[in-house]
């Protein structure tokens, strides 16, 4: 697998909204750019865009390094949680003599009450301890954590993708179908506040993935229904963090002419 050797100069890695948005922005300021997105699912949410060509699917390291080849700017727009993606996109851009900048959404102060853990393994050690339902809003990919606690099948409800391999994976996992919900966000409060009553949970687990993944209206809907909420920590990310905003003025310097 190679970028083609027109590719663009400009490569964004725009698994998340702000991903998304930056694509839109390039688009519009007139920079071409090559987006890629982990999946095929992915991909459809970048939509078509003039001068934004878009690569769907996961790119392992080697892949990576052949695919920014010729790139001079990457971003990378992924997930705050996706710390492996990041590494390698790290990893290939200096690979390949390219500037690699780093956009993630600005996190923001819990509210007081909830419990803030590492990881999702903290999470579930947490409810291993403390009894009640849980609406767990952490994904598919690190289940296993869960599956560990007495009873998960019964007290444990999994929101997910409405993907075959999401949903596969939670069935796999030991969680029976009416355990499972498969929707795409995003959740208003009130619809977050319906499920946590239809389920009867007093728990909801969910990433602390800020404003825009949804984080403060899964808290106001669990406030308002009496749950509690179970947040995991963001990753560290040390220096060099931008916004959205400082990724923009960062490749109007480098591209605009």
């Amino acid at each position: 697998m190679t970028a083609p050797a027109s590719a663009p100069a400009l490569r964004i890695f725009a698994g998340t909204t702000e991903g998304r948005l930056l694509c839109e922005w390039a688009s519009g300021a007139g920079i071409p750019a090559r987006a890629y997105a982990a999946t095929e699912y992915g991909g459809e949410l970048l939509g078509e865009l003039p001068g934004i060509e878009v690569h769907a699917g996961r790119l392992d390291e080697a892949d990576m390094e052949r695919e920014l080849s010729g790139a001079r700017i990457v971003v990378d727009a992924t997930h705050p949680f996706a710390t492996l993606a990041s590494g390698n996109i790290r990893a290939a851009s200096l690979a390949v003599g390219a500037r690699c900048l780093r956009l993630a959404r600005p996190a923001e102060a819990l509210p007081k009450g909830v419990v803030s853990v590492a990881s999702i393994a903290c999470a579930a050690r947490f409810l291993s301890e403390n009894p009640g339902r849980a609406l767990l809003t952490t994904g598919s990919k690190e289940l296993a954590p869960y599956t560990r606690v007495a009873d998960f099948a019964e007290r444990f409800f999994v929101r997910v993708l409405p993907l075959p391999g999401a949903i596969t994976k939670c069935i796999d996992a030991g969680f029976s179908p009416s355990h499972v919900i498969g929707m795409q966000g995003p959740f208003t409060r009130e619809l977050n506040e319906a499920m946590l009553r239809q389920v009867g949970a007093q728990w909801l687990v969910t990433k602390d993935s800020g404003t825009v993944g949804g984080t403060a209206e899964k808290l106001a809907a669990a406030r308002d229904v009496g749950a509690r909420c179970i947040v995991v920590a963001r990753p560290a990310e040390g220096g060099g963090v931008l916004s959205l905003r400082e990724v923009e003025d960062a490749l109007l310097r480098e591209f605009a002419r």
